[in-house]
């Protein structure tokens, strides 16, 4: 009986059992700043065991810019509505410029998130569940700034203020690596040409003076790249990409799958600069 209901199509799975989605791959690419902005919430460890301060971060990744922080006391949809629409604000985001990439946490995901979004005209992109790749900037700023940290903060605004050192002087001092030896405000505000014509100054001068130590000839003083992707596709893919797709359809996740890697993030050592104003107060405030 059953060889002639599967002749004809008619056996199937029987129990009532959940079918689990198939995600999309989350595709963005920025060739400015501004176009995609990446965010996340970590625990930062408090006074006592088992206390946590939320540390909330926005990293422009075309430039490694954190256009906006948050240290509060609590993980809340609130706070992130509360961040996103000052950055945006301070940042002069206009509608449909910008997609904002997070993963699946329970803040990113909640209606109200989506209906900032709409309002402000903001492209979405989520990362697929248990897929930390997905999210490759986010993570990799958070692991390298615990390493800066001590074991714990005795209060939060001790924690305020050792953050915010340490963005003021990564914003504005660290030289990166994946920014061809450039500080990401550099890169952020457009001044790159201002910056590399005085590096290739420099450069020609050396040349000139011992040009023994150039065996390949003539430095030339490089450019960060021209476009940086979360999820690169494949070359006949990146022709066709807009500057900000939005989520698109589920598809099946190819096998052949290659994952941009995020460039690096303050290194050890990383020198604090001159603070931002600081809210005291305990408030939740944004700090950027």
């Amino acid at each position: 009986m059953y060889r002639i209901l599967n002749e004809h199509q008619e056996v199937r799975e029987r129990r009532d059992r959940r079918r689990h989605p198939i995600y999309s791959v989350p595709r963005s690419v920025a060739r400015a700043p501004k176009q995609v902005w990446t965010w996340d919430i970590n625990k930062i460890p408090g006074p006592y065991k088992r206390s946590w301060f939320y540390l909330y971060v926005i990293v422009d990744i075309y430039s490694e810019f954190v256009v906006g922080w948050m240290l509060a006391q609590r993980e809340s949809t609130e706070l992130g509505k509360r961040l996103i629409n000052y950055a945006c604000k301070r940042e002069g985001i206009v509608e449909n410029q910008l997609t904002i990439h997070a993963d699946r946490g329970s803040p990113m995901k909640a209606q109200a998130m989506e209906e900032l979004f709409a309002d402000l005209g903001l492209g979405k992109s989520h990362s697929r569940p248990r897929v930390s790749n997905d999210n490759p900037y986010s993570e990799s700023f958070f692991s390298t700034t615990k390493e800066h940290m001590p074991e714990h903060f005795d209060s939060i605004v001790q924690a305020r203020g050792f953050f915010a050192d340490t963005f003021t002087a990564y914003n504005n001092e660290h030289k990166h690596a994946g920014l061809q030896m450039l500080t990401p405000s550099t890169v952020h505000y457009g001044k790159v040409d201002e910056v590399l014509a005085t590096k290739q100054a420099a450069l020609d001068d050396a040349y000139r003076r011992n040009p023994s130590r150039f065996p390949h000839g003539p430095p030339i003083a490089k450019r960060p790249p021209a476009e940086v992707w979360v999820n690169k596709p494949d070359a006949a893919q990146v022709a066709n990409a807009q500057p900000n797709p939005q989520e698109s359809p589920a598809v099946p996740l190819p096998s052949d799958d290659t994952r941009s890697q995020p460039s690096s993030t303050p290194t050890k050592g990383v020198q604090a600069g001159l603070a931002p104003q600081i809210n005291n107060k305990g408030s939740d405030a944004p700090l950027l």
